[in-house]
C-alpha cells in the first residue's frame, strides 16, 4: 500500500502537480420545486500545481455537478427533470435568475457544467451530442428519433467541421470550438464571439447520461482551462465502461 502511495506521489511530483485543497463555494439554485440554498462543504482536495490552486475554487450547487473555476467568480444553479446545470461567471448572477442565459446567451467569459439525464426529456440533448461525437452510441440517437417527437434532421451525425476533438476512450471527448464557430461549445448558453470555447463531453451509465462542460475564460486565465477540464474528468470517471 505504501509503495503505491509513494508511486502516486512521485508521479504527481514529476508532473508538477500536488495534492492540495481549494475553497468550496456553495451556489444557490432554482428549478422545478423552487429555490434551494447553497450547500456548505469542506474544501475540495485536488491534484494540481500549488500555484494554480491559489487562483481556483470549487463551485457546486445542491445535488448538482461541481467544477473548478477562478476564485472570486459568481455562481448559480438550475435544475429540473432533465438534470442540473451550474453557471460560474466573473460578474454577479442575479439570485435565482438565469434569464440572461436563456435569452441572448452568455457572450463573455463563463463556465457552464450540465448533467443531463438521458432517461428523461434530457434525452434530446444527449442524443444531439452523441450524434456529433460518440458514434459507438448512435443506437441511442436512433431510439430517440423512433419516438416520433423529433426528426432525423435534428440529429446530424458527425463532428462540427471546425471543432478540435481529443478522445479518451469512446465515452469522453475533450473539445475546442474556435472563435466565431458553431460547435460543441455553443451547444450551451455560451454564444460565439472572438474567443474559443473549450470543454469536455462525458457519457455516464447505461442510459447513458451526459456531462457537458463548456468554458471560456479571460485571456489572463487561459492556463487554468486544462486544469478545469481534467478535474471534471476526474470527478466523473467510471471504473467500468459500459457499451451500447
Amino acid at each position: 500500500m505504501w509503495n503505491l502511495i509513494l508511486l502516486v506521489f512521485i508521479a504527481l511530483t514529476c508532473q508538477g502537480a500536488s495534492v492540495v485543497r481549494v475553497p468550496f463555494v456553495g451556489c444557490k439554485s432554482d428549478g422545478q420545486t423552487g429555490p434551494v440554498d447553497s450547500p456548505h462543504e469542506a474544501d475540495k482536495v485536488v491534484e494540481i500545481d500549488a500555484s494554480a490552486a491559489q487562483r481556483l475554487a470549487y463551485y457546486s450547487a445542491e445535488g448538482g455537478p461541481g467544477v473548478l473555476a477562478p476564485r472570486g467568480w459568481y455562481c448559480s444553479g438550475a435544475y429540473g427533470s432533465s438534470g442540473a446545470t451550474l453557471f460560474v461567471t466573473p460578474e454577479p448572477i442575479e439570485e435565482y435568475d438565469l434569464s440572461f442565459a436563456v435569452g441572448s446567451g452568455i457572450a463573455g467569459p463563463a463556465i457552464q457544467l450540465g448533467y443531463i439525464d438521458g432517461g428523461t426529456s434530457g434525452r434530446f440533448t444527449v442524443a444531439g451530442v452523441i450524434a456529433r461525437v460518440f458514434p459507438v452510441y448512435k443506437a441511442f440517437v436512433r431510439s430517440v428519433i423512433e419516438e416520433g417527437i423529433s426528426t432525423a434532421s435534428d440529429y446530424p451525425f458527425g463532428p462540427y467541421p471546425n471543432d478540435k476533438l481529443t478522445y479518451h476512450g469512446d465515452r469522453t471527448v475533450e473539445f475546442q470550438t474556435p472563435a466565431h464557430s458553431e460547435g460543441l461549445g455553443t451547444m450551451s448558453r455560451l454564444i460565439m464571439n472572438d474567443y474559443p470555447i473549450s470543454g469536455v463531453a462525458i457519457l455516464r451509465g447505461n442510459t447513458p447520461d451526459l456531462l457537458l462542460l463548456t468554458a471560456r475564460l479571460r485571456s489572463d486565465l487561459n492556463d487554468l482551462t486544462p486544469l478545469i477540464v481534467r478535474q471534471v474528468e476526474r470527478d466523473n470517471a467510471e471504473t467500468n465502461t459500459p457499451r451500447k
